[in-house]
């Protein structure tokens, strides 16, 4: 799974984060989408780039990286970035923050929907082939609305709310970028194995219940003493992505 950065994109641009080098920032405009941008230039752009919004209440943000694997197995970078947001989150957070993820990609900080995180590819790419390339995107809520009640959103959860004072989106798109570095060389260098336990010791704990993600990215949940395995499915689970609004392309609320 490649993050370094592709002779590709040629369009000067002015730095605004403190990214590694394997990273290449394209800033938006507060009205931009993330996400949809980084597919648009993701052939053209090639791997570490990473899209970003300047937005006060959301921190928006995607990367473009080229995998190796067929399709079917590269989908897995979905955990390898929510396990980098998860740890950028973990830096600044406030003492036993309860932070965990509902599969496969809502983050929740104690019992609240406070953001998530999704992955595209390309409409043609074939399952058993590598992709051109594919696209880890995220949200996570800075400052819930004004303009509701007390108690009107207690099942949804900002950065400010739950006592990061003192975070930017900026530091946090910085620290990601740093984290997930850190878990591609890993992937690269070791395999998968402590990405998956990474983002499997942020799942919500059962007990007496043994978890894994197989070779598709799909969860496996096995109560102990019990042969047999269920599964979830990471597709459609991820296209569906339950965390966000799809009228508006943005965090539930």
């Amino acid at each position: 799974m490649s993050l370094e950065a592709s002779p590709r994109a040629k369009t000067p641009f002015r730095k605004k984060l403190d990214l590694p080098p394997v990273f290449r920032e394209v800033a938006l405009r507060e009205a931009g989408n993330a996400f949809v941008h980084a597919q648009e230039i993701a052939a053209e752009s090639g791997a570490g780039t990473l899209v970003w919004v300047g937005r006060f209440d959301l921190v928006e943000f995607a990367v473009v990286l080229e995998p190796e694997e067929a399709l079917v197995a590269a989908r897995r970078a979905l955990y390898a970035g929510l396990a980098a947001l998860a740890d950028a989150l973990a830096v600044h957070a406030p003492p036993e923050m309860s932070l965990f993820y509902d599969f496969p990609a809502a983050l929740m900080f104690n019992n609240g929907l406070i953001g998530g995180g999704q992955l595209a590819w390309p409409a043609d790419a074939k399952e058993k082939e590598p992709p051109d390339w594919l696209v880890f995107g995220a949200m996570v809520r800075m400052h819930v609305m004004d303009n509701l009640e007390p108690g009107e959103h207690a099942q949804f959860a900002s950065l400010e709310g739950e006592g990061f004072d003192d975070i930017a989106a900026a530091t946090l798109v910085e620290s990601f970028s740093r984290h997930l570095m850190t878990h591609m060389d890993e992937w690269q260098s070791n395999g998968f194995a402590k990405i998956a336990r990474s983002y499997l010791s942020r799942l919500h704990p059962e007990p007496d219940v043994e978890r894994s993600i197989d070779g598709a990215g799909d969860l496996l949940t096995r109560t102990k003493g019990k042969a047999d395995a269920k599964k979830r499915k990471l597709l459609p689970a991820i296209e569906r992505a339950l965390w966000m609004d799809h009228k508006t392309g943005e965090i539930l609320l």
